[in-house]
């Protein structure tokens, strides 16, 4: 007797939920609320800066941080809460690699904002950079994890990988400024080797393949090491070194300048927060020189002013409703 072939029942797939189902508050939370509140920050900073260069009061400055540093700590606090609800959460959104950048964002915007608090409570800001030192370092091990289980072609060196890997060097300033010289030095050190190694290859990959439009904001963020290497090497007692890095931060300027059209073709997106912390850097790097590189920084600096703000109103107003973690692949808790 012929056996009857075993039939299966289709998958079952639930109906769709009516009404659509309610997400828990904070679980949606998306990394890419991080690079522009680190580009607020960055601005705050590039505006002491230019008081101090100005001789007017830190007033604006005062203002600026302390409109930044609570809505960072408010992000923060929301993140916390959904790797409450799910820690592996932070693994599914280091695959992505707009939230990999978001996520590194979070513990660089720690080490700004310890840099402006350092100006009041000092005793606070040590241990909060210290804190967030050792918060990027063990983010920068968990990505090399995730980054190790994905594949090759998700694995691939991108301009996002100065924010996990050469990150540390944003804590460079503040340490100086805590009186950390000697931390500050060793930052910058660690940091440059794997800078120059991003930009070398970052160089023979554009040379070789045109990046697709819409990941092409993220050019900007090379600017970023190249703007706090100078800064940190100004405030440490390497004048030629900042010198050097400040016009290296200059040349990557123009040619972000030059290519623009080119790297914003697909519009607005949230990616656009990666040129609000790179823009405050190399302001404030740049004021840091003597001559004209001071009025280029100057000149920046205005020019930010209005950038970044609008920058960080357009993402940052994407966040209620879920719309920025829909655009940007937020994992949920």
């Amino acid at each position: 007797m012929a056996e009857h072939p075993v039939r299966h029942r289709p998958k079952l797939y639930p109906p769709p939920e009516f009404p659509p189902r309610k997400v828990a508050l904070f679980a949606r939370t998306p990394p890419a609320v991080f690079p522009v509140i680190l580009g607020l920050l960055g601005l705050a900073t590039a505006l002491r800066m230019a008081a101090a260069q100005w001789g007017t009061g830190q007033e604006i400055a005062d203002l600026a941080a302390g409109l930044a540093v609570p809505v960072w700590a408010f992000a923060v606090l929301a993140y916390s809460v959904k790797i409450v609800r799910r820690i592996s959460v932070i693994a599914d959104d280091l695959k992505v690699m707009p939230a990999r950048a978001g996520l590194a964002a979070a513990t660089m915007g720690g080490m700004v904002a310890a840099g402006h608090l350092g100006v009041f409570v000092p005793k606070l800001a040590v241990p909060l950079l210290l804190l967030m030192i050792a918060l990027h370092a063990a983010l920068a091990v968990l990505t090399v994890r995730v980054l190790l289980g994905l594949p090759a072609e998700a694995r691939q060196i991108n301009p996002g990988w100065h924010m996990t890997f050469v990150g540390f060097i944003v804590a460079a300033p503040p340490a100086a400024m805590l009186g950390l010289d000697e931390l500050a030095r060793g930052l910058l050190f660690l940091t440059l080797p794997v800078a120059l190694a991003i930009w070398g290859i970052s160089l023979a990959q554009l040379a070789r393949r045109v990046p697709p439009a819409p990941l092409r904001p993220m050019l900007a963020i090379h600017l970023a090491p190249a703007s706090l290497f100078a800064s940190t090497a100004a405030l440490t007692g390497l004048p030629l070194l900042s010198a050097g890095f400040g016009l290296l931060a200059l040349a990557i300027l123009l040619a972000l300048l030059a290519s623009l059209r080119w790297i914003t073709e697909s519009g607005f997106s949230p990616l656009l927060g990666a040129f609000t912390f790179p823009m405050a850097a190399a302001a404030t790097a740049l004021m840091q020189q003597v001559g004209a590189l001071a009025w280029v920084g100057q000149g920046l600096l205005l020019l930010a002013l209005g950038v970044i703000p609008w920058i960080a109103w357009q993402v940052l107003s994407l966040w209620p409703g879920g719309r920025l973690a829909a655009r940007t692949n937020a994992a949920e808790a």
